[in-house]
């Protein structure tokens, strides 16, 4: 197929693997990123492509979008800014790219006539659930700034189909990891905590005993399930994104093999994260096709990526989280 299409946050960690299979099945593909958190080697291996532009741009200013939409099809929003501890440190930053900058990318779509719009949500919306596995339908119980915004940039591109009939879908995903998958950040990167810290020769820091889970699920599902929203007819709805299956933290690290010390357990992250994705399997046809232990096997086969990343110890985890334990423990 031949479409147009924008990705913004294209050079991040799940957008560059989204590139990669777009322009794979034969799109064009603008890449929107301001390299905040994304980087251009993520996209290194593509910049010959014919098909890709690269345009360094902030999407909350909605003045440098001007044209970036014109003759496009599809767009899959996925610049934001992520993390726990900057988001209670810097609330209005966090608003303003993930709610303010979701307007903009909204607005510009609407006004070109976009035939798709798919918005990357998470699932710390649902904060610490009730239930598990957690459906669509859970409470949404935002612990931290960060998902407070990702939950309200969810909400405007749901009300702008609902008002302007804005043909768009929400994807929630749970706990990603694959190659590239950020280096920085004491939160929700573990494997990219991990990896840098057994390169180093340095112990795995486990938060609490280990035993929490989590729905690991590997990028390549997750661009699948964004190809199949956009390639659906399922306008205006939510969908889980995870495997569906729980494994633990001390899973990971008997996987990894290592030292390990362990550090406090943080307030607001649940012991369990277990997506319902019975919905996304009936109504887009789609299921994992990634089992942890591949995943975790091609982490180790790609492991240099990390050769650079900060290596987090527990003294420095301790300060860096300070502020979580402040605010929300």
């Amino acid at each position: 197929m031949t479409l147009n299409t924008i990705v913004t946050g294209g050079a991040g960690f799940i957008g560059s693997h989204l590139v990669e299979r777009l322009l794979a099945d034969g799109c064009n593909v603008a890449v929107l990123d301001n390299f905040s958190t994304g980087r251009l080697d993520n996209l290194s291996h593509l910049s010959n492509h014919d098909g890709l532009t690269i345009h360094d741009v902030d999407i909350s200013d909605s003045g440098s979008l001007q044209g970036l939409f014109t003759g496009v099809e599809w767009v899959f929003h996925l610049a934001a800014l992520a993390d726990i501890v900057p988001s209670i440190q810097h609330p209005l930053n966090y608003h303003r790219t993930n709610v303010d900058g979701t307007i903009a990318v909204v607005e510009a779509a609407r006004n070109s006539g976009v035939e798709r719009f798919v918005y990357v949500a998470s699932s710390s919306c649902y904060g610490i659930p009730d239930k598990y596995p957690t459906s669509e339908n859970e409470l949404i119980q935002p612990e931290y700034p960060y998902a407070l915004t990702k939950f309200l940039g969810e909400q405007i591109v749901l009300h702008w189909h609902k008002v302007y009939g804005f043909p768009s879908i929400s994807l929630r995903l749970f706990n990603v990891y694959g190659p590239r998958s950020r280096t920085g950040g004491t939160y929700g990167a573990v494997f990219g905590v991990f990896l840098a810290q057994k390169l180093a020769g340095k112990p795995f820091t486990v938060v609490g005993d280990g035993n929490q889970t989590r729905d690991f699920t590997f990028v390549t599902d997750v661009v699948d399930a964004l190809m199949q929203a956009a390639q659906s007819q399922c306008l205006g709805e939510v969908f889980n994104v995870g495997s569906g299956t729980p494994h633990s933290v001390n899973e990971l690290i008997e996987l990894l093999k290592g030292d390990v010390v362990h550090i406090p357990k943080r307030p607001g992250e649940p012991d369990i994260t277990l997506a319902d994705t019975t919905k996304i399997r009936s109504k887009l046809s789609w299921k994992p096709q990634v089992s942890f232990e591949e995943g975790v096997q091609i982490m180790l086969e790609n492991i240099d990526y990390w050769g650079k990343a900060p290596v987090w110890d527990a003294n420095s985890i301790a300060k860096a989280t300070k502020e979580w334990f402040t605010y929300l423990g």
